[in-house]
Formats: structure tokens, C-alpha cells, sequence
């Protein structure tokens, strides 16, 4: 049997065609797609929220000059770890020793003047009003020493709390001005994140903790993709809403044994949350016009109806819906877009 150039035109171009249809995700025609149905299920999901954040130091304060003077002793390292009360820096006492030196000895002097005028009270050389200018003026001179002791004693800066050193933009033998940064010094035993959580997520969250009695975990992820190992509590939530972003400012704290974590680094944050009664359907048994999500309920005579479902979190590939859909609904699966409002469903 002789095979016509017609036959054989067709016979090359079937392989061709059915390539296309492949390369488009389109099905040849005797393989249409089915329409398919399934029923809405409430089961218990685990649904995660991520926020961008900002990581803080739970102390993290600048070191100033408390004085002017020259920086006589540079007693730490940048990067270095000290304990409170470590010697950070140490200004010139020269001047300060001098200064307590001086007012030293007018307290001495007041105290011989007072001396002297308690003898010669007794005598009555004195009145009770003179005795008390002199106790005053001793009194004064004393608070003076007191002070100049406290400038000597400021001419060595100690470390307020247990903390890692910054940068030492000075170094020793420079003159200083009083106020001027010396350093940075954080403790990052606990670090402190901080993120925005628009009011919706707000209003879900303070309902979640009402019924659980008990914060979410927080997990952190950072710049480079990587969990950080610890896990964090919410530890705070601001008083007011930003009235431009609508959002709050929540912060966790998250325990840095390892010191991995340093002020001012940036990451993203994953509260999860389980939700015991969730309404899941799959993500291709919707459809979306007009920003809106919309599903096919088919009622008890297999009539396909459009409904408006409201999307309150999003799985793999599954929807968390809100409301729109109730469990047992039965509503169309597979072929979505091949039905409309009415049609007579059959699956």
C-alpha cells in the first residue's frame, strides 16, 4: 500500500504538534483537561509570618571624655572584651591632682579657722552667728574636695557593664575635649530585634497569645540565608502605631551566647503560629480577577457557583482561607477556569 505525500506530511507533523503542546504545558485534544472536584478540609497549620528586622545590642553606649585632657593611657583593644569597673582610658591627672592639692589645703585652712574660733568661743570671743559662718565655710571648702576628688578619679574611665569595645578613633597622647567619643561599648549578651508588624498580623497575634496564654517562638534568619540557632521571645510592643505605615514596632530578644550577633546588623524574622482549626484549600482551586480571590462551590445538584473567598494566610501551594468557604463545602479542583457561574458540574 502506497502512502500518499499527504499521508506522510501528516504522519511528521503529529511528533511537531504534540512537541508544542508540551512546550506550552497545553494538552493535545483528546487529552482535555478534567474538571475534578474536592471538598474544603479544617485540619490543624502551622503558618509562618516573616518581617524584616534590625538587630541591637541590649547596652550599647558611647564612651566620652568626662573631661579635657590628654590621653595619657589607652588600657583596651578594639573588639576586646571587658568586665565592669576594667580601666578603659586614663586622662593626664596632672592638673586634676594639682586642682585637689589646692583645695585641699583651703579645707585645712577652714578647719583651723573653726578650730580657733571654738576656742575663742569659750571665752566668748566669738558669737554663735561667727561660729557658724566658720562651720559653713569649712563645710564648702570640704564639698570642694570632694569634688576635685571625683574630676581626679574621672581621669580614669572604667567600664560601666561587661561589653565588647568598638572603634579608638584616639590615640594616646592626643588632647581630648570634654564630652568627646572615645569609643562605643555594647553588650551583646542579648541582642535586641526589632520589626514592623502591620495591625492586622497585631490584632492576630494578641488574639493567638490570648488563647494559647504563651508568646510564639521566634526564629531568626540572617543576611546570608542561614537560621540563627537560638530562638527568641517577644519581649515588648510599642504604644503606638506609625499613622504613616499603619504598622507597630514589636522587638524579641534573642540570647547570643557566641557573640555572633552585633548591633546594628540586619535580618529577617519567623514567628510561627498554629492554627487549630484551619480552613485549607489548594492555591489552583482559586482564581483571581480584579485583586480578588474567587472559588467555584458546587451545590447539592452539582451547579458550580463563583463565591468571593478572603485569603488569610499562604502554604505550599495551599491557601489558609478566612472566610468564603466552610469545611465540607464541595468545590471545583481541577479545570477552575474551564467553568462558569451555573454550569452543571459533573466529576
Amino acid at each position: 500500500m502506497k502512502v500518499s505525500r499527504v499521508q506522510t506530511l501528516i504522519l511528521l507533523f503529529i511528533p511537531f504538534f504534540l512537541s508544542v503542546c508540551n512546550a506550552y504545558g497545553q494538552k493535545p485534544p483528546d487529552e482535555a483537561q478534567k474538571i475534578t472536584a474536592t471538598l474544603v478540609q479544617s485540619k490543624p497549620a502551622t503558618i509562618t509570618q516573616q518581617y524584616v528586622c534590625e538587630i541591637q545590642s541590649r547596652h550599647h553606649i558611647e564612651v566620652r571624655a568626662p573631661a579635657e585632657g590628654y590621653l595619657s593611657a589607652i588600657a583596651i583593644r578594639e573588639g576586646q572584651t571587658v568586665k565592669k569597673g576594667d580601666v578603659m582610658f586614663e586622662l593626664g591627672p596632672i592638673l586634676f591632682k594639682a586642682r585637689l592639692d589646692a583645695e585641699s589645703a583651703e579645707r585645712d585652712i577652714a578647719q583651723l579657722e573653726l578650730n580657733n574660733a571654738k576656742k575663742l568661743a569659750e571665752r566668748q570671743g566669738v558669737s554663735e552667728l561667727e561660729l557658724r559662718m566658720f562651720e559653713a565655710k569649712l563645710a564648702k571648702a570640704q564639698a570642694k574636695v570632694g569634688l576635685a576628688l571625683a574630676e581626679l578619679n574621672f581621669t580614669k574611665i572604667k567600664a560601666p557593664f561587661d561589653g565588647m569595645v568598638g572603634r579608638l578613633p584616639r590615640q594616646g597622647g592626643s588632647f581630648v575635649l570634654k564630652g568627646e567619643t572615645l569609643t562605643t561599648l555594647s553588650d551583646n549578651s542579648v541582642m535586641r530585634v526589632y520589626f514592623n508588624v502591620p495591625e492586622n498580623r497585631y490584632l492576630e497575634y494578641m488574639a493567638g497569645v490570648g488563647k494559647s496564654k504563651e508568646d510564639p517562638n521566634v526564629e531568626l534568619v540572617l543576611a546570608n540565608q542561614s537560621k540563627f540557632p537560638q530562638t527568641g521571645k517577644i519581649d515588648a510592643i510599642d504604644t503606638v502605631f506609625d499613622k504613616k505605615t499603619g504598622n507597630i514596632a514589636f522587638r524579641a530578644d534573642f540570647p547570643n551566647p557566641d557573640g555572633l550577633l552585633r548591633q546594628g546588623q540586619t535580618g529577617n524574622v519567623l514567628i510561627k503560629r498554629v492554627l487549630n482549626d484551619a480552613i485549607i484549600i489548594p492555591q489552583r482551586a482559586t482564581l483571581e480577577a480584579l485583586d480578588k480571590r474567587y472559588v467555584y462551590v458546587i451545590d447539592e445538584g452539582g451547579v458550580a457557583h463563583r463565591r468571593e473567598i478572603v485569603i488569610q494566610n499562604e502554604l505550599d501551594e495551599q491557601f489558609v482561607v478566612r472566610r468564603g468557604v466552610a469545611a465540607g463545602d464541595k468545590i471545583v479542583l481541577d479545570g477552575v477556569r474551564l467553568v462558569h457561574d451555573g454550569d452543571k458540574v459533573e466529576n
